[in-house]
């Protein structure tokens, strides 16, 4: 047994990835994980606190030292088991999701070192799982005879199906898209998440007894009514926010501006990447100058993926500071070690077009920052007279999205915010129509994986006791 001393003498075990100049050629998985020698030494590093406060930062409260003890153990099933208590989508959560804002930043050992890679474990046990003896799945209670419709199959859909399945209701998911996943099939890159793990966390599912229906735009097919008439006791809202924002300036219309939807869901849904053996392409990227507008993880996927592409020269074009931009600091650092272009304190305000509507150019002027805005960072002030341009063949805008219109004009007894989200009470997810609940980011606008999954799980302790009430009634 180590004590707490010799353990915090153990550095924090770095990450085998691919080397940049390599991954920009392909489309593989930049990390690599952890062998189970690193494991098994990162987990030392964990102090074993009597009172985790770690666990106050996850969303779906894994119990995270007792995983953890189970690595250091070498019991890296049992560990599997221990997160998926809380977690059925481990292998996911542990590449996606930004730990180093929730879990990690609360660990005590990172307060005089480097804290302990939480998320580098889940990764590591979820694929000793899968790999190892496949993916297993937790047992059923009584089934209920409760019917419960789950709309969108993104982050905080699975996690609330997984959860009501496991209580013995009956669950089906209802996706508009031809493939199951949402934002982690459409919108995650596979050189950061593979859709082979999404597919086979989703098959766990359906080996639980979740129903999965594609094709299924709820809204237009059905409305959240319809559901409720049609032999569901309650319907959970997990649409996501699929509805891009722009930059409304002059010029946008132009061929080769794409929304960053778009461009996303060409290249990881509809396999672009693949082209022409996937017949849907990507223009422009081939040996051409590409600038993506944001900051966020959106646009460090898409800049990254325009690299991968061809792209000679792929810009991120940032209003702001390096400080104030809000994506991972690994990806950040992953998109400079992939020769990513990086231009601060720019703002667009045209895009210039060829006479047969093509882009050539965008106009930019130089910002400085200001005093802070409502979000804490410094707003970005225009400078007189700096205005300039950048030939560009491709532009693609990751500014964030707003929420889908459906739902709201098909089903007027739902409350919602001036932004298009629906108002839900956030201890129980539930909406102002009885029996209907709702989470992610329909309801709180773009977010990371994680806290949807997190509104998912307590949706889902809503529903279920929503449920028992309901069958007390019924006697």
């Amino acid at each position: 047994m180590l004590t707490n001393k010799e353990r915090m003498k153990i550095a924090r075990q770095g990450m085998p990835q691919q080397e940049g100049s390599t991954r920009v050629n392909n489309f593989s998985e930049v990390n690599l994980g952890f062998s189970e020698e690193l494991a098994k030494m990162e987990a030392l590093r964990c102090l074993q606190c009597p009172k985790p406060i770690c666990i106050e930062g996850c969303p779906v409260g894994i119990k995270i030292g007792d995983f953890i003890s189970l690595v250091a153990e070498g019991d890296f099933l049992g560990a599997a088991a221990k997160v998926k208590e809380d977690n059925l989508l481990p292998a996911i959560c542990g590449r996606v999701c930004p730990q180093e804002e929730q879990c990690e930043v609360k660990c005590v050992v990172g307060k005089k070192s480097e804290p302990v890679a939480i998320g580098r474990l889940e990764r590591f046990v979820a694929d000793y799982e899968r790999e190892h003896v496949g993916i297993r799945t937790p047992e059923i209670k009584t089934k209920t005879n409760k019917r419960v419709a789950i709309v969108g199959s993104g982050p905080a859909g699975l996690s609330c199906a997984g959860d009501l399945i496991q209580q013995g209701h009956d669950v089906t998911v209802f996706e508009a898209l031809h493939e199951l996943g949402g934002v982690l099939i459409y919108g995650i890159p596979e050189f950061r998440l593979p859709k082979e793990i999404v597919k086979a966390e989703i098959e766990s599912l359906k080996k639980l007894g979740v129903d999965f229906q594609k094709n299924v735009v709820i809204g237009f097919i059905d409305t959240v009514d319809e559901l409720l008439k049609n032999g569901y006791d309650a319907v959970f809202i997990a649409v996501g926010a699929g509805l891009p924002y722009f930059l409304n300036i002059p010029g946008e219309n132009l061929n080769g501006v794409y929304s960053s939807n778009e461009f996303l869901t060409r290249v990881n849904l509809m396999k672009a990447y693949q082209f022409p053996d996937y017949d849907t392409p990507v223009f422009h990227c081939k040996n051409s100058k590409v600038a993506v507008f944001g900051g966020g993880n959106t646009a460090m996927d898409a800049v990254r993926i325009s690299k991968r592409l061809g792209a000679e020269h792929s810009y991120i074009i940032y209003r702001r500071s390096d400080v104030e931009m809000p994506a991972r600091k690994e990806e950040i650092h992953h998109a400079k070690e992939e020769g990513i272009e990086f231009i601060y304190l720019a703002n667009p305000l045209e895009f210039l077009g060829t006479k047969d509507g093509w882009l050539k150019a965008v106009k930019l002027q130089k910002m400085e920052l200001g005093e802070p805005d409502s979000s804490g960072r410094r707003r970005p002030v225009p400078i007189s007279g700096s205005e300039y341009q950048l030939e560009l063949d491709m532009a693609v805008i990751a500014i964030g999205n707003g929420s889908n219109p459906i739902i709201q004009k098909t089903t007027p007894e739902l409350q919602f915010n001036k932004w298009g989200n629906i108002v839900v009470d956030n201890a129980t997810m539930k909406t102002s129509k009885e029996g209907v609940f709702a989470g992610g980011d329909i309801v709180t606008g773009g977010a990371t994986v994680i806290l949807a999954m997190g509104a998912g799980r307590k949706a889902a302790a809503a529903i279920n006791q929503f449920l028992k009430n309901k069958n007390l009634e019924l006697h």
